[in-house]
């Protein structure tokens, strides 16, 4: 791929911190530990900041869908609001309940949030640019994305709160049945591709991305794994675990402050990663937007770094997913899992057939 000195390359600035740190510290632990703890807080800091960004993203896009004004008075267009609303969460006294078990209640919320943080790690923001290329990339993501139910299943137990309990019972039945589809939707991409790698995926999608490449049976893989990808991080109209009307607040209804705060970042973040999945898997990551043999359209679209088209598309499918939010109603539990087990899974066996035909043959563009 021809790159230009307009686009910003992030690879080459972190080489050149390796190199300065090296000169410093040498080969060795010291070294290692130092690029982790970097590499961590970085990431930490990026994602609050990105956090606070959806925050405010998800009140104007609920304003802009239900003809509203939305925040608008503290700071320019209400952007200062998220960080009004921090402050009022780090004020807020932290209780606990005093029959709950008090341990695992306030090892819940980092459970969700270190879960979090830990999926983000073989996502390719750039070319050369991520944490760990994993060549089991897609299986180590399905994998940890597993375990934030642990977190929600813990929270509702040791609350001692009777709609806790409920709200994490049925986010367990909601979160082990979607995660079938999501799992079949990928492993569409991985047959036609080969490879369970990030970086494998991205780069087969250099001469068109898998969602135009891979005919209907694709874009079938990918609303499914949108429609399941929203069950999975409880968002409405799929967040029955909160469900307000008869739960309270579901599984964090005794939460409060900075605590309740660490379950709402984990929502966020959980929001990015499923958008970034989605990006890299159907839309080729941080790879342009390339139509076969169109040399000239192929050479003008390299002009745009690859963390712009990365976050572009990756923000592109999060506002489909907020638009979901406030366009369907919440529903039922029963009508929940009967969209799984009686549609979206038997869709997805026979859609998974399909893309191996495809595969074989050799039929995708």
């Amino acid at each position: 791929m021809n790159h230009t000195i307009l686009a910003i390359s992030l690879s080459s600035i972190a080489n050149s911190m390796h190199q300065s740190l090296q000169a410093l510290l040498g080969d060795g632990f010291a070294l290692t530990a130092t690029e982790m703890l970097i590499q961590g807080l970085s990431l930490i800091v990026f994602l609050v900041i990105l956090c606070f960004y959806l925050g405010w993203m998800e009140r104007r896009v609920a304003a802009f869908m239900q003809i509203r004004l939305g925040p608008n008075r503290v700071g320019p267009q209400g952007t200062l609001q998220i960080i009004a609303d921090t402050i009022k969460l780090l004020l807020k006294e932290g209780l606990t309940p005093n029959s709950s078990d008090k341990f695992l209640f306030n090892l819940a919320p980092m459970i969700m949030v270190i879960t979090s943080f830990l999926v983000v790690a073989p996502l390719a923001f750039s070319k050369d640019f991520q944490l760990w290329d994993i060549n089991i990339g897609i299986l180590y993501v399905s994998a940890v994305s597993s375990i934030s139910v642990i977190g929600i299943l813990m929270a509702g137990w040791s609350s001692n709160n009777k709609y806790s309990l409920l709200g994490a019972m049925r986010s367990g039945a909601q979160l082990v049945s979607y995660e079938l589809s999501i799992g079949l939707s990928l492993i569409s991409i991985v047959i036609l591709t080969g490879s369970l790698q990030m970086s494998d995926i991205i780069n087969s999608q250099s001469n068109g991305w898998w969602l135009f490449k891979g005919h209907i049976p694709v874009i079938i893989s990918f609303v499914i794994f949108i429609i399941a990808s929203t069950a999975e991080i409880n968002r409405a109209p799929f967040d029955l675990a909160e469900a307000e009307q008869e739960l309270t607040a579901g599984f964090h209804t005794e939460y409060s402050g900075m605590k309740f705060a660490m379950f709402l970042l984990s929502e966020y973040i959980n929001l990015f990663i499923a958008s970034a999945i989605a990006a890299t898997i159907f839309l080729g990551g941080w790879m342009p937007l390339h139509l076969g043999n169109f040399e000239a359209f192929n050479h003008v679209m390299d002009f745009i770094p690859g963390f712009v088209w990365f976050m572009g598309k990756t923000m592109f499918i999060i506002f489909i997913i907020m638009w979901f939010r406030w366009t369907f109603p919440r529903l039922r539990v029963d009508q929940l899992l009967n969209l799984e087990w009686k549609y979206l899974l038997p869709i997805s066996m026979i859609n998974t057939i399909f893309i191996t035909i495809i595969a074989i043959y050799g039929w995708h563009f």
